[in-house]
């Protein structure tokens, strides 16, 4: 099925000619932007990398975890391990080192999803072929090696039982010791040999910040990018906060506060969005508007929001907050359903795949938030309802419009005078010697100008 897309066009009273934007080289400085696809296979990674991601100027490729798991076709089978050999349903240590190569050589890093707070639950044989029961992995791990409360996680007020019993009945691994610290750190390391950058630490919460540390204090490359999932609950007795030690922590509220704004707000809200709404501090906030897990939940945005979804994700890679995530995965119904073609992507928009990172009015904002790193929002305006726009210094502008009729006005921007290119549509503009131009967005569209885009192609 075709992507979404934003309804209308923009029709721009400052110009008439339409063109695609010009491709501009990427200026320096650290690519913040992570491209997250969700169950594609090793070789499919690799090749957008190379076809999409690097010219778009993702700096990091999020990948499914390659540990060997159970089997099934459920995509929650890769969150339940067996062992750490690279035996999984989207490839083995050939197509993984493969995949860091390819990416690498398209300035991609490479970011690996690290199920390491459990193991699988029940009994039978790995992807890879190894014979496991619960709590007896053979080569990996034994009974002597798992927490001893085998309950169930139920009481998130209990700091012991969030993070010393068993999340949904897996197996809960003894973080706390030091052969399983150092089991868990060689894994990690292997990864970083075969050239990983770094790990998103799936189920943080439920694994105590300081063993999160020592384990981390192991590797062979402290400058590891180190993301951690860490849901905020209000009133929980393990807090988000506790983490940022380590490194970065997924800000959850973010996601559900944008949802809320879209669906039942106002977007003028958003003038003080991160810090000011009580989220983490942003240099160590990990943000998205929705992931596999939230998606599926509903607490969050989806692709199924149509436009409120796109605009979120333009919002979320024009504001300076946070290291964004783009979610990238697959058309469902059923929410345990897995990867279209157990993770081979022939072409995006086929076979269900959605690829939100290749959605131009997405993909283009990635460039956008590179034009603009290290500026302050200025010259904001909202109509006090569902229109906004701010700028980013003098290096962009940006407008989202998610009024149910069209927005016409001038805008007063910080841009230098000149003819731009507006990524969103591929019109241009003509900013005047004062930083003003006049536009007109048709409802649920947005416009973003930039100073590496000057030109339309």
């Amino acid at each position: 099925m075709a992507r979404r897309v934003l309804a209308g066009a923009v029709a721009l009273m400052a110009a008439t000619t339409v063109c695609a934007p010009q491709a501009q080289a990427g200026p320096p400085g650290e690519k913040d932007v992570t491209a997250v696809l969700f169950e594609w296979n090793y070789p499919s990674v690799g090749r957008e990398c190379k076809d999409t991601l690097g010219p778009a100027d993702y700096g990091y490729v999020q990948v499914s975890p390659p540990q060997e798991h159970i089997q099934g076709p459920q995509w929650w089978t890769s969150y339940q391990p067996v062992g750490y050999r690279i035996a999984g349903r989207l490839g083995d240590r050939a197509a993984f080192s493969g995949m860091v190569a390819a990416c690498h050589a398209a300035g991609v890093k490479v970011v690996v999803d690290a199920v390491i707070n459990h193991m699988a639950a029940g009994a039978g044989t790995g992807t890879g072929g190894s014979v496991y029961t619960k709590y007896d992995y053979p080569g990996t791990y034994q009974r002597q090696d798992m927490d001893d409360c085998t309950d169930v996680v139920s009481d998130y007020r209990d700091r012991r039982n969030v993070q010393n019993c068993e999340l949904v009945g897996l197996a809960d691994l003894d973080t706390g010791e030091e052969p399983v610290r150092a089991r868990i750190a060689a894994y990690l390391n292997d990864l970083l040999a075969l050239g990983a950058d770094g790990f998103r630490i799936d189920a943080a919460k439920h694994i105590p910040a300081e063993d999160l540390a020592a384990i981390k204090s192991r590797l062979t490359r402290p400058d590891a990018y180190w993301k951690q999932e860490t849901i905020f609950g209000a009133g929980e007795a393990v807090q988000p906060g506790e983490y940022t030690g380590t490194g970065d922590v997924q800000e959850f509220r973010y996601a559900r506060d944008l949802k809320r704004v879209l669906t039942s707000e106002r977007l003028a809200y958003l003038r003080n969005f991160g810090e000011g709404w009580g989220h983490l501090p942003s240099g160590t906030a990990s943000v998205f508007v929705d992931n596999h897990d939230t998606e599926r939940g509903g607490d969050t945005l989806s692709y199924k929001d149509g436009a409120a979804y796109t605009l979120a994700n333009v919002f979320m890679l024009a504001w300076p907050y946070g290291a964004p995530d783009v979610h990238s995965g697959y058309e469902f119904t059923d929410r345990d359903a897995g990867p279209p073609g157990g993770g081979a992507v022939a072409a995006c928009w086929q076979d269900g795949w959605k690829c939100q990172h290749k959605w131009p009015e997405i993909r283009s904002m990635v460039a956008f938030r590179q034009a603009v790193r290290g500026t302050a929002v200025t010259d904001w305006w909202d109509n006090g309802y569902q229109a906004i726009a701010f700028g980013r210094g003098d290096k962009g502008y940006v407008v989202l419009n998610h009024e149910a009729f069209a927005v016409s006005r001038t805008f007063q921007t910080s841009l230098p005078g000149g003819d731009y290119c507006d990524v969103q549509s591929g019109r241009r503009v003509t900013v005047g010697a004062d930083g003003r131009f006049t536009a007109s967005l048709a409802a649920n569209t947005a416009l973003a100008l930039h100073v590496g885009a000057r030109a339309c192609g």
